[in-house]
């Protein structure tokens, strides 16, 4: 077998409620600042007794800012997000896709939902106006493939474009395929990630009559608690985020600014139930362990995880399983472990099927400038018993403030909905 291609990430672009790009999103990251707020969407106000009044919504976004008004009215949110995000990571690459081989390039996007707003609006015009009166443009808004569709339209990419819909790990997917097209010479240039706009009535009612949600509405900045003793279910958000690789020879050939490279790539299933984690972690321990080998690299070469870490008490116990079965004593704090882990879901929320793409954006910044983003509104590390006892997590999850620390490999985690597991492996890139 041919020795596979060394795989760079060249841009990066991002919509989140951090901050309308990657640059103010990781500023955000970095500084412990959260993006949860108070929901005021008034497409709420028809219907009562919300349990959950909180979530992870952009605010002051306007999509006619960055797409042609007619364009936009034809493309539900989660389309619009994916589109300007990789606007602004083929912007920030330098790279001129007008020069490109276009059978060269090509684009993975991940989303769990898609444009869940359109079918939703859909259903009520249906139900009050009669199927004479349902948008023509629904499907084409709707399906999970349209982010993907539409960047490839209007970027010209004709190599491989497809979608991952693997619920909260669908990015994660979305770019260990992406690698993989690279390192084996399929093409030289693939727009990666994930696209969500699932901050709607149905989301998160479907979310809330689960008891998945954080009720902490009193205290919006402070709900999303991973790891957290206290900690009562996720924040829904909202977001995209979408990278640029290229294969390394690539990227220097056309004296591109190299911001790390992709090394690892690792997926499993728990296959044991369609919405809990392996208590154990065990399918989560399989996808470090083979994003891991998939790097050549040993458990103690790993300097930070970038934890899935959603805030659910159930979920964030079994990642800190996951992690002590893989990496031993090199993650545990009574140990003197140097293995670090934070969730900046802490401040940004859930973001389902974008999770990994956005979290992207803190591994690099981990790599490149030796930040730990922190773990906001981690008070009490552990989970609480039934007769109010904590049971102590012995890992170093990077409490509330930013670790300076030099980072050469950071781990990054995605685990959603159906037993999926996805870790990636981003490398400080020195040449």
């Amino acid at each position: 077998m041919s020795q596979k291609r060394r795989v760079v990430i060249t841009g990066v672009g991002a919509v989140t409620n951090l901050g309308h790009d990657a640059p103010s999103t990781w500023t955000a990251m970095r500084e412990g600042k959260s993006g949860i707020s108070k929901i005021t969407d008034p497409e709420f106000d028809r219907y009562e007794k919300w349990a959950v009044k909180i979530s992870g919504a952009l605010r002051d976004w306007n999509p006619t800012d960055h797409i042609e008004k007619r364009e936009a009215r034809r493309l539900d949110r989660c389309t619009q997000l994916g589109i300007v995000a990789a606007q602004q990571a083929i912007e920030h690459s330098g790279i001129d896709m007008s020069k490109e081989d276009p059978t060269m390039c090509g684009v993975v996007v991940g989303s769990g939902v898609g444009g869940i707003s359109t079918i939703e609006q859909n259903v009520i015009t249906l139900t009050k106006k009669g199927p004479g009166r349902i948008n023509p443009f629904t499907v084409p808004r709707l399906m999970v493939n349209a982010v993907a569709g539409n960047i490839s339209i209007k970027h010209n990419l004709q190599g491989p474009a497809s979608a991952h819909a693997t619920a909260c790990a669908s990015s994660g997917h979305a770019m260990g395929d992406a690698m993989r097209y690279i390192q084996t010479g399929m093409t030289d240039v693939m727009i990666a990630g994930g696209s969500e706009a699932a901050c709607t009535p149905l989301c998160l009612g479907a979310f809330m009559t689960m008891k998945a949600l954080s009720t902490r509405n009193d205290d919006p900045e402070g709900a999303s608690r991973p790891f957290d003793a206290d900690r009562d279910g996720f924040i829904l958000a909202e977001g995209a985020a979408i990278c640029v690789l290229e294969s390394e020879e690539h990227a220097k050939a056309r004296g591109a600014d190299i911001l790390g490279e992709l090394v690892g790539f690792g997926n499993s299933c728990d296959a044991s139930h369609i919405t809990a984690p392996n208590a154990e972690g065990l399918g989560a321990a399989r996808s470090m362990s083979w994003a891991l080998r998939d790097a050549g690299l040993n458990t103690d070469q790993i300097n930070y995880v970038n934890a899935h870490g959603t805030s659910t008490p159930l979920g964030d116990s079994a990642e800190i399983a996951a992690a002590l079965s893989v990496f031993g004593d090199h993650a545990r704090k009574s140990a003197g472990g140097k293995l670090v882990m934070s969730s900046t879901k802490s401040m940004h929320g859930h973001t389902l099927g974008a999770s990994g793409a956005v979290e992207t954006i803190a591994c690099l910044g981990a790599v490149r400038e030796g930040i730990i983003a922190p773990t906001i509104n981690l008070e009490i590390p552990g989970t609480r018993q039934e007769d109010g006892s904590v049971v102590p997590y012995d890992m170093d999850l990077v409490p509330n403030v930013a670790r300076e620390m030099p980072v050469n490999y950071a781990m990054n985690n995605t685990f959603g909905f159906g037993g999926h597991n996805v870790t990636l492996i981003v490398a400080r890139y020195d040449g």
